[in-house]
């Protein structure tokens, strides 16, 4: 689905603040490790460039731009969010990630299409994750309806959004829907990429220690489809 970038007075001042305090926490940066840029790149498979910004100067940063504004609606939080999207450098990105994170609340479950695009469009683990457990977690949690499109995605042939439907309960405890969870990952038990047989792993670690015997139960079931390593990440914390 086709999204596009809502005008919003909001983002407007917020992306001219945060170029330009990027801009200068960047060559401050440069100035202390010319190589830190490229290392985080590398670390990052060149998913994208980085300005080299440390986590404490970004967060530091965007308390900066954030101070005085408003609270967004949900055509700030979409524009701000598209248009991060569409600048180079990784920090931009986790600039909105933190920012949807903080007020994913104001936003409907109209947003899903746009939380979509975030995680199929240059897409890695550092953005996706936090997308899935905070941002599309929160949308489906507030509207059960949503679960409907997580049964599509669990099916979809681009791994993010696989790996989005099997984390998107991650923080749910309690509330996590089971028979979706244990559903979802013998659908793709047998996927052949490293990030969505952690990702069963993960999801299925992170339920355990909310019903540890429901999860074992469930690996003894399906141990002889689930990757090793979907096996190993689900018992870690379960004692024998």
């Amino acid at each position: 689905m086709r999204v596009t970038v809502p005008r919003s007075p909001l983002a407007d001042t917020l992306l001219e603040r945060l170029t330009a305090r990027f801009a200068e926490a960047a060559r401050a940066a440069q100035a202390a490790d010319p190589v830190r840029a490229a290392d985080m790149r590398a670390y990052m498979k060149d998913i994208a460039p980085f300005l080299g910004i440390t986590s404490p100067a970004r967060r530091e940063v965007s308390r900066a731009v954030l101070a005085g504004t408003p609270r967004p609606d949900e055509a700030d939080c979409a524009a701000l969010a598209l248009r991060c999207w569409r600048l180079p450098e990784r920090e931009y990105q986790y600039f909105a990630v933190d920012y949807l994170r903080r007020y994913i609340g104001r936003c409907s479950s109209g947003f899903l299409p746009v939380a979509r695009h975030l995680v199929t469009t240059r897409p890695w683990w550092d953005t996706v994750d936090a997308l899935a457990a905070h941002v599309v977690g929160s949308l489906v949690a507030a509207d059960p309806a949503l679960t409907v499109e997580m049964d599509a995605w669990i099916e979809d042939d681009d791994l993010w959004a696989v790996r989005t439907a099997l984390l998107h309960q991650l923080r749910y405890k309690d509330a996590t829907d089971t028979g979706r969870l244990f559903a979802y990952c013998a659908r793709q038990a047998a996927h052949p990429d490293f990030f969505v047989r952690k990702a069963i792993g993960w999801c299925l670690r992170e339920y355990a220690k909310t019903d540890p015997d429901a999860v074992r139960d469930f690996v003894a079931r399906h141990r002889d489809v689930l990757a090793p390593l979907s096996v190993r990440e689900a018992l870690k914390n379960i004692k024998a």
